[in-house]
């Protein structure tokens, strides 16, 4: 007789278990989490005054004594569940920037607003979708013997796409020391921004603030060649911020000139080595600044939103450019499932980061996101919301909340992570389930919109 499956067996084992009721309510309440922590205490509440025992729970009534609460990874690669919550908590934090809610007032709308995109410069040049590599003067071949360009018209998901011409030509070293630095060359850049813009209302650089703030949330996206571009929502406010109407002067034209400006004046130089030297290290000449209009009906506001969302879920092996955990070893390196490209800006960080004028950079703890140690989501403190607001309001619908004039006394431990596999088959079909139930009401709600149309 054909024995079933462990995961089959496993799933078939909770199932007799008397208590699987319960855990089937725990993992529902993760929403079907890949890997939930399992946490092992109580929480007692009591009445501030009287000291009153309100309400007590522990975790030694639960199966397995543990309580499973979301791992809350923003990967979909990782964990679909909480990446698609975290996906829609992104999606609300850059929309309530750009149309108000979540204590964002409405009239942001009508502000100056921009959409803005920077890349990385070029460090060589690489096989590019939908054209023909052809190389800028004639033809002919490198100084390795490689073809300057290439007569292929490659697809957008051909393997080609984003690998260097000739690997030997391309700045592994630029590439992965401008990665190492391109959050401080964004912080530059903000900082130019805010100083063109006083110059260019006949204001001193210093009370810049005084009469305007610049507020933005960026996310950062690998591109092919393996290089991270950034897209940012940036939005002039008076000095108090969201609550305060920007100066006259503020347009978005002068918006557009001073970021297109910056973005080609700011540079970060990488600290002197003799093996390397000193990188004067700049933002690629491509450069996009779009207005975000303010008229009723404009899809742009949702559409920014929802693209910021997408992106800020993918994790670095999903787009090619990485892993999605740390490299300790440098075989790690070797076995790990990328491109070639990839491999050797991988390789390029790990030797790099054994430099020790390159040591402050942590190039080695970066290897598996190839020298990039920003995180994929920023925005500046007035912008909108923030991602603990939206998860404290989602707990207080949910009634988890601390009630008025009570005092909580918690004592937790952490005591593991995960699914036997019995339970990862159960978490997969709650995970489905819901994704299926949220796609019915998308559908439900579109249906309703176009008959009142």
């Amino acid at each position: 007789m054909r024995q079933l499956p462990e995961a089959d067996r496993d799933a078939i084992r909770l199932v007799q278990d008397p208590r699987f009721p319960r855990l089937l309510e725990q993992i529902t309440a993760t929403g079907g989490c890949s890997r939930p922590v399992h946490l092992s205490g109580s929480t007692t509440t009591l009445d501030g005054t009287t000291g009153e025992i309100l309400h007590h729970y522990d975790t030694r009534n639960e199966p397995g004594e543990r309580l499973l609460i979301r791992c809350r990874n923003r990967r979909a690669t990782v964990c679909p569940a909480c990446s698609r919550l975290h996906a829609g908590d992104t999606y609300h934090l850059v929309r309530a920037g750009l149309l108000g809610g979540k204590n964002v007032p409405a009239a942001v709308r009508d502000r100056p607003r921009l959409f803005v995109t920077l890349t990385a410069p070029s460090f060589g040049p690489v096989h590019r979708a939908g054209e023909r590599c052809r190389p800028r003067r004639g033809g002919g071949t490198c100084e390795h013997g490689r073809p300057l360009g290439c007569s292929a018209v490659h697809a957008p998901d051909a393997s080609a796409v984003g690998q260097p011409l000739c690997p030997d030509c391309y700045d592994y070293t630029a590439h992965v020391l401008w990665h190492a630095h391109a959050s401080k060359l964004w912080d530059r850049f903000v900082i130019d921004v805010r100083r063109r813009l006083a110059s260019s209302a006949g204001l001193v650089q210093s009370r810049f603030a005084q009469h305007a703030r610049l507020s933005f949330a960026r996310v950062a996206e690998y591109q092919k060649r393996a290089a991270v571009h950034v897209h940012a929502v940036v939005r002039l406010d008076g000095p108090d911020g969201p609550d305060d109407q920007p100066p006259t002067w503020g347009t978005a034209e002068l918006l557009i000139d001073a970021v297109r400006a910056s973005a080609c004046r700011v540079l970060v130089h990488t600290p002197y080595s003799a093996a390397v030297g000193e990188l004067a290290l700049r933002w690629g000449a491509q450069v996009d600044a779009r207005p975000l209009r303010s008229d009723s009906g404009s899809p742009d506001d949702d559409a920014v939103a929802a693209y910021v969302a997408k992106y800020v879920t993918k994790g670095a092996s999903e787009t090619g450019a990485g892993l999605d955990h740390k490299v300790t070893i440098w075989g790690d390196i070797d076995t790990a499932p990328v491109s070639g490209h990839v491999r050797i800006l991988m390789r390029t960080c790990w030797r790099l980061g054994g430099l020790p004028e390159y040591e402050p950079l942590n190039l080695r703890t970066w290897t598996h996101t190839l020298g990039y140690r920003g995180h994929i989501l920023t925005k500046s403190r007035a912008y909108s919301t923030t991602y603990a607001a939206l998860r404290a309001d989602r707990a207080r619908h949910r009634g988890q909340s601390e009630m008025p004039g009570t005092v909580t006394d918690t004592r937790w431990r952490y005591a593991g992570s995960g699914y036997t596999p019995g339970a990862a088959l159960i978490a997969s079909g709650i995970a489905e389930d819901l994704t299926q139930a949220q796609e019915l009401r998308k559908d439900a709600a579109l249906t309703v919109v176009g008959d009142a149309v």
